[in-house]
C-alpha cells in the first residue's frame, strides 16, 4: 500500500475501542461510509484488548443505556447459551452472569465480547460500508483553519502510511491522540480549584497528575499444580515498594477502601474467610459451575486490582521513550503481582503462595498472559463548549436538586466519581454521585468544526471523568458522536449549529431516540435517589 494513497469516507473514526466501535456502528446504520482504525488486532477497547468486564450501574438491566448497548449485553448472554454446554438453570436465567463476579452483573470473557462486537458490525463490513483498519495508528493531521482536512495513519507492522479524508473525524483513541496532532485545544491531568471551583480539585493544576493505568492479566487456578513463572525483571522493586499513601507494600492484601479511600481494607484471594473480601471473584469472567459438561480447567478471572494499578508516572504528553518505559513498568507490575501470588502471598492456612495460578494468555490473544493494551482510565479531554464538573454530578453538592438535566442531553449514565490514585499527588476519590446526563455541549470542541470526541475525551474535568469513563457511558458517547456526524452531514450544518438551533437540536435528539438512546432518567430513578 503506497504512502500517498488516499481513502475517502463520510466519517473517519480513529480508534476502535468501545466508543469508536459504537460510533462506527451508529454511522453505518445511518447509511454512511465509515473507516475505523484500531491500534491492535482486537476492536472493543475496555471490553476486549484491555480486558475489563463492564462496570455498570444498578439499573442497567432495565434502563440507563442505549438500545444498541443493551443489544450487546443480550448478545453476550445469547453467545453463551448458543455455544456453551450450560446447565438448564444457567440457560434459563434471563440475567445470566457468566463469571458470577461481584463487580458486574455481566462479567464475561474478552474473546466473547470481541465475537459479539464483530458480529454486530458484520453486515456493514461485509457490505463495504464500514472498513476496519487494524494495527493502525494516527501519525499526522492536516488542518485548514478550523477544520481537519485529513489524517495520515501508519500501519504498525510494515510502517506504510496512507491518508484518510472525510467531512468528519472522530477521535476515539484511548488517550485522545488526535487532539495534539490536530492542534485542538485540550486539557489533561488535574485542573486547579480556581479554574473549576470543584471542592476536590487541587489548589494548583498539574497536567502530569493523571489516573493510574492497569495492565490486566488473565489467570485460572489449578490446585496441586505448579505454574510459577520466572521471577519478573522488576520483581524485587515491586515486592519492596510501599506507596506514599499506605503503610503496606503495594503487593500485599491491604489496599485503600473504596468506601473511604483514607482507610485501608484487607483482602484475600479466594472466598471463604469471614469478614475479608475476596479478589478472585471480583472480576471473574467465567464460572465453570454454569456448565453441564466439564470444559474449563477452572475459573477464569482477570487481575485488575488495586495491587496492579500503575501510578509511578503519566504516559500522556511525555517523550516516546519515557512513555514506553512506563508502559513496560506497568506490565512488570502485573507480572510481579502474578509471581507474588504464586510464591509469597500469605494464605489463610498460614502458608505462602498459590503456585497453581496459571497465566492464560490464550484468553486474551497474547503469549504473555497480559492484555493486548493497558487499561487507560483517563484521556486528554477536549476544551468543550460545556465542561461537566463535580458540581454537576456529586450527590453532596447537588443535594435536593437531584439529577441535573440538560436541554441538549444526548444520553445518560451513572457511576461514582471514582478516581484511582493519580501519578503525581497520589490522590484518589470514590465520591457518591447522582445518575447523570451527557450534554451535547461536552462533545463540541471550542474551535475545530469537524472533530468530535467519541470516548473518554469529552469535555469533563478530571474529577467528573471519574464517572463518565465507564463502559455504558463511553458507548453512549460514541454512538451520540457517530449520529451527530451523520446528522450534520445530512443537514449541511456544523455540530455547534445543531446545539444552538432549537429545530436542529430537536431533530437530532429525535434521531437519537429512534436509535434507542435514552435522553433522560425516568422519574422512578429520580425519586429513588432522592429518597
Amino acid at each position: 500500500m503506497s504512502g500517498n494513497e488516499t481513502i475517502s469516507a463520510d466519517i473517519v473514526v480513529i480508534g476502535g475501542g468501545l466508543g469508536g466501535t459504537a460510533a462506527a456502528l451508529a454511522a453505518a446504520k445511518e447509511g454512511l461510509k465509515v473507516v475505523m482504525t484500531e491500534e491492535t488486532d482486537w476492536i472493543g477497547g475496555q471490553l476486549t484488548n484491555q480486558a475489563v468486564p463492564p462496570d455498570e450501574h444498578r439499573w442497567i438491566e432495565k434502563f440507563g443505556c442505549t438500545a444498541s448497548y443493551r443489544e450487546f449485553r443480550e448478545r453476550v448472554r445469547r453467545y453463551y447459551r448458543d455455544n456453551y454446554p450450560l446447565t438448564e438453570a444457567a440457560r434459563r436465567n434471563p440475567r445470566l452472569n457468566p463469571g458470577n463476579a461481584w463487580v458486574s452483573r455481566l462479567a464475561h470473557e474478552p474473546q466473547v465480547a470481541l465475537s459479539v462486537l464483530t458480529d454486530m458490525l458484520a453486515p456493514y463490513v461485509n457490505s463495504g460500508r464500514l472498513t476496519i483498519m487494524r494495527h493502525t495508528v494516527p501519525d499526522h493531521v492536516c488542518t485548514a483553519g478550523n477544520r481537519i482536512d485529513s489524517v495520515t495513519v501508519r500501519r504498525t507492522a510494515g510502517g506504510e502510511r496512507l491518508t484518510l479524508s472525510a467531512p468528519y473525524v472522530l477521535d476515539a483513541t484511548e488517550c485522545g491522540d488526535l487532539l495534539p496532532l490536530s492542534g485542538a485545544e485540550y486539557t489533561v491531568g488535574a485542573e486547579s480549584r480556581s479554574a473549576t471551583f470543584e471542592p476536590h480539585a487541587p489548589e494548583t493544576a498539574d497536567p502530569y497528575d493523571v489516573q493510574a493505568i492497569t495492565h490486566v492479566a488473565a489467570v485460572d487456578y489449578r490446585k496441586g499444580e505448579n505454574h510459577t513463572i520466572p521471577q519478573p525483571e522488576q520483581y524485587r522493586f515491586w515486592r519492596g515498594f510501599v506507596p506514599a499513601f499506605s503503610r503496606h507494600p503495594l503487593l500485599s492484601w491491604y489496599a485503600a477502601d473504596s468506601a473511604d479511600t483514607a482507610r485501608t481494607k484487607e483482602f484475600t484471594l479466594f472466598p471463604g474467610t469471614p469478614g475479608v473480601t475476596s479478589l478472585w471473584d471480583y472480576r471473574r469472567v467465567f464460572d465453570p459451575g454454569h456448565l453441564a459438561v466439564p470444559v474449563y480447567d477452572g475459573e477464569l478471572t482477570l487481575l485488575n486490582w488495586p495491587q496492579n494499578d500503575y501510578f509511578l508516572g503519566n504516559i500522556l504528553d511525555v517523550p516516546t521513550k519515557l512513555r514506553a518505559k512506563r508502559l513496560k513498568e506497568a506490565k512488570q507490575l502485573t507480572l510481579s503481582l502474578v509471581y507474588w501470588l504464586q510464591t509469597e502471598a500469605p494464605r489463610p492456612d498460614g502458608g505462602k503462595g498459590y503456585p497453581g495460578i496459571r497465566l492464560r494468555g490464550d484468553a486474551l490473544g497474547t503469549g504473555d498472559g497480559l492484555a493486548k493494551a493497558a487499561y487507560i482510565r483517563e484521556s486528554r479531554r477536549i476544551r468543550a463548549v460545556q465542561t461537566v464538573t463535580e458540581w454537576d454530578v456529586s450527590k453532596e453538592l447537588r443535594g435536593e436538586k437531584g439529577i441535573r438535566t440538560y436541554k441538549d442531553s444526548v444520553g445518560v449514565g451513572s457511576y461514582h466519581l471514582d478516581l484511582h490514585h493519580t501519578t503525581s499527588s497520589n490522590r484518589s476519590f470514590y465520591i457518591p454521585s447522582y445518575p447523570y446526563e451527557i450534554p451535547l455541549g461536552a462533545l463540541l470542541p471550542i474551535r475545530i468544526d469537524n472533530l468530535l470526541p467519541a470516548c473518554k475525551n469529552i469535555g469533563t474535568t478530571q474529577i467528573a471523568n471519574g464517572c463518565y469513563r465507564l463502559h455504558p457511558t463511553e458507548w453512549n458517547i460514541g454512538e451520540a458522536a457517530g449520529l451527530l456526524a451523520a446528522y450534520s452531514i445530512r443537514s449541511g450544518v456544523k455540530p455547534r449549529e445543531v446545539r444552538d438551533n432549537r429545530d436542529h437540536l430537536a431533530r437530532y435528539q429525535s434521531l437519537l431516540v429512534r436509535h434507542g438512546v435514552e435522553l433522560h432518567w425516568p422519574e422512578e430513578v429520580e425519586a429513588e435517589v432522592l429518597a
